[in-house]
């Protein structure tokens, strides 16, 4: 996979900032209960491009969203688009679970997590040999 240079608005810092003192229940959830204890590191509210990501592992190129019921409007659903339009321009794959899922299938959810993660760092390691 090319290794692109990750834009990041600056300007956005103390709004990440504010957002990983403020988490929601089911990011504080998956961040306390799996992510912070995960052997590869991965970063909450994380700034790629003019977004701030729910969560992001660098090793994977994997951003990890959290959706709430805004997310299911159509603009909700347009704009996540165009979101993940832009975020994987920089060879970035994106995830999405709803609250629900966090708060009824959590086990599920890591499941899926771990299985993505490994896949896409073995897909990684395969393109550089």
């Amino acid at each position: 996979m090319d290794n692109f240079k990750i834009k990041k608005n600056d300007l956005l810092l103390g709004f990440a900032k504010e957002l990983r003192k403020n988490m929601t229940p089911q990011e504080k959830h998956l961040w306390y209960d799996y992510l912070s204890k995960y052997p590869i590191k991965v970063y909450r509210q994380r700034i790629i491009d003019n977004f701030i990501v729910d969560f992001y592992c660098a090793k994977a190129k994997l951003v990890i969203e959290l959706d709430g019921s805004q997310h299911f409007t159509p603009d909700g659903k347009h704009y996540d688009s165009l979101r993940t339009d832009v975020i994987e321009k920089y060879k970035l794959k994106v995830i999405r679970f709803s609250n629900n899922d966090v708060d009824k299938k959590f086990n599920g959810v890591c499941s899926v997590i771990d299985r993505t993660i490994q896949e896409r760092i073995s897909e990684i390691e395969k393109s550089i040999d």
